[in-house]
């Protein structure tokens, strides 16, 4: 359940509020908004009765929580969920745009590639260097070389990092290197890992699973969330469906449902969406339409050599292109997008 306190609720009021949920077997979760303070209440009482709570002071009015996603939905809270990751604000009106090869390969290629997608207006570079793959013979990363080149670049060009970590072993190194931490496709559901990350507070770029709905997708988010960790980003990457010309079918519908349903910002991947990268520019264009608050995108200096996911990844030139293709887009539906790289200003791991 919901607690709305009033508006001039003071802070007395609102602890003993909590202290009285904790009593009552509730987790409890804060949050402060612009006029009011609201407490997200999870789990089942083992004692008293819920309605108790509605008569202490400074309580407005207490809401039943309907959905099985208790703290990503509107219920809980209604505002867009917005967070600095450095300099950089994650939610807000302006489109953020992640960007970097799929994984690293070598320090001239990372290195090339992080100065390009800057140069082009990306806020945050991407890049693997623990690379999941079908085939067990298929490059799979250089682990913790490549985080340090990944890092490298990032410092270099004054980009936070995203990455992905694809177990909990691996937590506690790719937290060493990364700004965001990013659990695929693959791992959506692996809910020991999404125990852990909610107990870092780094930012979690969290991928929908190629068969999964959108109600098991936020369910996913709330392992994060419940952990602690509120700063969770949802990732639209593309569903399996019986098309075959696509690598996935990205599903543009999925932007609006799940914002009107959660506060939490909505990414879209139209790298792995489409696997073509031909393909990635419209279908970037029409999610910047449709809503999303950022996009990532896989760009490599030579795609055509690229070790992992050539066929999906951008050359730089048309990732420029893309940029001011998007510079156009947004504020005709009340966003921004960087106009120009924007200057390092001293933000912390």
């Amino acid at each position: 359940m919901v607690v709305v306190m009033e508006e001039r609720a003071t802070e007395e009021q609102i602890e003993r509020v909590v202290a009285q949920l904790v009593t009552m077997g509730y987790d409890v979760h804060r949050s402060t908004g612009a006029t009011r303070t609201v407490i997200g209440a999870v789990g089942g009482a083992r004692m008293g009765d819920p309605r108790l709570v509605e008569l202490l002071e400074g309580v407005q009015e207490v809401v039943r929580i309907t959905e099985p996603f208790k703290l990503a939905s509107r219920t809980f809270k209604q505002d867009d969920t917005v967070f600095l990751c450095g300099d950089v604000r994650i939610g807000g009106d302006e489109v953020i745009v992640m960007a970097g090869p799929c994984s690293a390969e070598s320090e001239q290629q990372v290195q090339a590639t992080a100065a390009a997608v800057k140069r082009a207006g990306a806020k945050v570079l991407r890049g693997g260097a623990f690379k999941p793959r079908s085939s067990p013979y298929s490059f799979q990363g250089l682990g913790e070389e490549g985080l340090r080149l990944l890092r490298a670049a990032a410092d270099q060009h004054g980009l936070p990092l995203v990455t992905e970590v694809m177990d909990a072993s691996q937590i506690e190194v790719v937290v060493q290197y990364a700004d965001v931490l990013q659990v695929g496709a693959r791992n959506m559901q692996n809910f020991t890992l999404l125990r852990e990350l909610g107990k870092t507070r780094k930012p979690i770029l969290l991928k929908r699973g190629i068969s999964a709905t959108i109600e098991e997708w936020l369910l996913s988010s709330e392992y994060v969330l419940a952990g602690g960790n509120m700063h969770v980003i949802l990732c639209e990457r593309g569903i399996r469906t019986f098309e075959s010309y696509t690598r996935n079918t990205l599903d543009i519908s999925a932007i609006p449902v799940v914002k009107k349903l959660s506060h939490l910002p909505v990414f879209v991947d139209p790298s792995h969406g489409t696997g073509r990268r031909d393909k990635v520019a419209p279908m970037a264009r029409a999610a910047v339409a449709a809503g999303a608050d950022g996009l990532l995108i896989e760009v490599h200096c030579d795609p055509d050599h690229a070790l992992s996911d050539g066929a999906q990844s951008m050359f730089p030139s048309q990732f420029e292109r893309l940029m001011a293709e998007l510079r156009i887009i947004a504020p005709a539906i009340g966003r921004s997008i960087c106009v120009e790289p924007v200057a390092r200003r001293g933000w912390g791991r």
